[in-house]
Formats: C-alpha cells, structure tokens, sequence
C-alpha cells in the first residue's frame, strides 16, 4: 500500500481467528468449485438465454516473499482471501436494470514491505491489519435503454477509475492506482483494503467511449475497520471524473479534487494548527495493443499490449507530487501454453519539498523519487489454480534513512473459483 492507515487492532487475536476462518472458508470453497462444474460455466446452456440470478467468485491469494536486500532481508507471506456475490435483482424481483453487489475480504499474513524499507510498497494483497471485513456492498442501476449506469455504496473507486487492462498482473501497488491520489484523504480515498460510501455515473456515449463521475465520502471505513463506518462528509467528499475512449486501446484523463481542505505536510497557521490546502491533482491512462491476436474470435486479446500512466498533485497535502508508471502486457508468452502471461512495468514516485524537508528535519534525508521495477511471469497450470513468479528491484526506497535499494522476489498463487444459479 502506499500509505499506512490509522488506529490499532481491537480485539486483535479475535479478528485474526474470524479473518483466518473467513480464509479458509475461501479456499476450501476454492477448492471445492474446481472440476466438474468448471466444464459446465465454460459451456453454458446454448437453449437458457435468462441471465443467472446470482454469481458467486471466490479468490484466495497467497504470496510467499523474500527481501534479499533492503532496509531488512528475510521471507514472509501475504494472504488474502475474496468472496462475492452479484445477484441479478431483475430475475430475483423483477426490477429492472437493477444489481445488487456484496464482497467480503480477509488477509492473515505478514507485512514483507516492513523489510523492503519502500514508501509505495511492493505487494497489492498486503494490509496493515489481520480483519475480516465487509469490502463492497453496492447497488446498480442501468436507466432503461439510456447508455447510463447509477452506482450506490461501498465502492472500490479503481474499479472504475485510474485502471487499465494491460498493468493488472503486476503485483507492486503503484501500478494499481498511482501513488499520488493513493496516499490522499483523512484515511485513504475509497480503494484497497477499505472503501467509502460512494455515489458514482457511468455514461457511454458511443460503443467505444465513456465518462465516469463520482462523490466519495472523504474518510474511508467499512464494517470490520476499527472504528466501521465514518460518518457521512464529516471530512467532506472526494469529488472525481474520468472520460475515456477505448477504440483500439485506450486513452483517458481524470481530475479530482476534496471539497474540505486538508491538512498541509509542514506548514502550520497562527495558532501552530497545520495549515489547510486544497487537495487536488489529475491522471491520465495510454494503452495500446501491439501484433495480432491470438484467437481468431472478435474479442480475443492481442498478442501484447503496451500502457503508459501519469499523474500530478497539488504537492501540499501528500508525499508525492507526481509519478509515472509504464510496462508491457505480453500474451501466450510460453510456448504450448495459450494463458500463460509476462509484464514487465517501471514505476516512479516523486517527493514533494514539504514532505522531504519534514523527513529531513527528523534525520531521514530522502532522495527526490522513489523508482521501482517489475518482471512477473504468470501460467493457469490449472483451471482454478494460477502460478506467478516476480522479481523487484526499487532504488532508493525512501521509508527509511540509509535504506538500500531493495530487491525482491516472490511466488504467487491464486486460486479462484466462479458458480452461477
């Protein structure tokens, strides 16, 4: 993650034991959907055209991660486990358009980026705290024959914002959603591991374009966070846009900005109260598709996909004032293999003045940019078990003073079921 989030465990051995069962759960139900009813989902009935009444997917991820130098070295592992259910709400009650979303989530593993010394960190299934806890739990609603979706609840916002395709198998969480925007808000915008009360509108104008709007309560907080739920714009709201075109590829740009001022990095007021800022930056999103597909259906990937993503903040509120991300998405890399995968991605972070000077009077002098790379090779040995390989390297990570730059390998698993009625 690219922030630490505030408060301690309540309860902790008790939430450890829900968040381990809740994870066992998962992977036994894992387990449980691999084989006969994979064939099933893979050849739906031709004869039914009514769409299921609920979708029920299932992911457990399990990372084993060794730093072999940073500000630590050593091996550790992340978990994180994933259950939900979509129900079609037109074929439950006959209200049309309608869905009703719900996802759980757990992790029981350790924190390797401790070791690694970074400030963006190094894997996106590691959370600061053991819960089991209530992810998303939403509501949508399509209007008729209009080209507009309506969203209502707890909402991971890089479902929709600030994401592309052709990044989404790297595991270092800059290349989720950037750093800039990530380490923003009193406690994290809406994103992993806690979301917010959202109302968001998706409208597509043409097949091939989009714009996305939302409001987002500014603290994030769900049910199995300590302290659950924040209090409705208490904090104000993080307002946010996207509009995209997704042709042959993809372009966007986005804007977002708090409607309350946040609390400045270093300067105070009269009273030595820090100092209030507007908070507020923009992104944009490149991604290209590069050879021939590799089947000949309409809709089959292209042998590769390129992406490239940069964002700005206004450099008072947060640790960064900008970064980039850029890589590779490379298709049936293996021979023999058709769902085998490699990506390669660069990511850079850039301080901003305040932040450094902050870090610099305590006596951790910190480099202007924090730079990661990223190599991870990934097959479907199985129809519900993925394999993946990755290898990290971040030169001057900058959490802690004289850290070296830090280099990481690891093994993912991941498996992953899906059942429909």
């Amino acid at each position: 993650m690219t922030r630490s989030r505030s408060g301690t465990i309540a309860s902790g051995a008790q939430s450890w034991r829900y968040a381990g069962r809740f994870a066992c759960l998962t992977f036994a139900a894992c387990l449980w959907a691999a084989g006969p009813a994979r064939a099933a989902e893979d050849e739906p009935d031709p004869a039914s055209s009514a769409a299921p009444l609920i979708t029920l997917t299932g992911e457990y991820i399990l990372d084993l991660v060794a730093v072999a130098q940073g500000s630590g070295t050593g091996a550790r592992y992340v978990d994180l486990a994933s259950l939900a259910a979509d129900l079609d709400l037109e074929t439950a009650a006959g209200w049309r358009g309608a869905r009703l979303v719900a996802q759980g989530i757990a992790g029981t593993g350790q924190r390797p980026n401790d070791l690694a010394g970074t400030l963006q960190g190094i894997n996106n299934s590691e959370v600061p705290h053991n819960r089991l806890k209530l992810y998303q739990l939403y509501l949508t609603q399509r209007l008729g024959e209009w080209p507009v979706t309506l969203s209502a609840g707890f909402i991971d916002l890089n479902e929709q914002f600030y994401s592309n395709e052709a990044a989404s198998l790297l595991i270092a969480p800059a290349f989720g959603i950037g750093s800039e925007l990530a380490a923003t808000g009193p406690n994290g915008p809406a994103i992993f591991p806690s979301t917010a009360l959202t109302a968001a509108v998706q409208v597509q104008p043409t097949g091939d374009s989009y714009m996305a709007f939302a409001i987002v309560n500014a603290e994030a907080g769900v049910l199995g966070d300590d302290g659950g739920i924040r209090p409705m714009f208490q904090n104000g709201a993080l307002i946010i846009g996207e509009a995209g075109w997704t042709g042959s590829g993809k372009i966007a740009f986005g804007a977002w900005a708090y409607t309350d001022r946040q609390d400045d990095v270093r300067l105070l007021n009269a009273e030595g109260d820090p100092l209030r800022q507007r908070a507020q930056g923009g992104y944009v999103l490149l991604e290209w598709p590069i050879g021939a597909a590799i089947a000949p259906a309409p809709d089959a990937p292209r042998k590769a996909s390129l992406f490239l993503r940069a964002g700005i903040s206004d450099g008072n509120t947060t640790p960064y004032r900008g970064g980039w991300q850029a890589g590779v998405l490379v298709n049936s890399v293996l021979p023999g293999r058709s769902e085998s995968q490699l990506s390669f991605g660069a990511n850079q972070a850039f301080l901003s003045d305040k932040f450094r000077l902050n870090e610099s009077a305590v006596g951790n002098p910190l480099r202007g940019a924090e730079t990661g790379l990223e190599l991870t090779v990934a097959d479907r040995v199985m129809p519900w078990l993925n394999v993946q390989a990755d290898a990290q390297y971040v030169h001057n990570p900058s959490r802690a003073a004289g850290s070296r730059d830090a280099i990481i390998v690891g093994l993912r698993f991941v498996l992953a079921f899906m059942r429909q009625w």
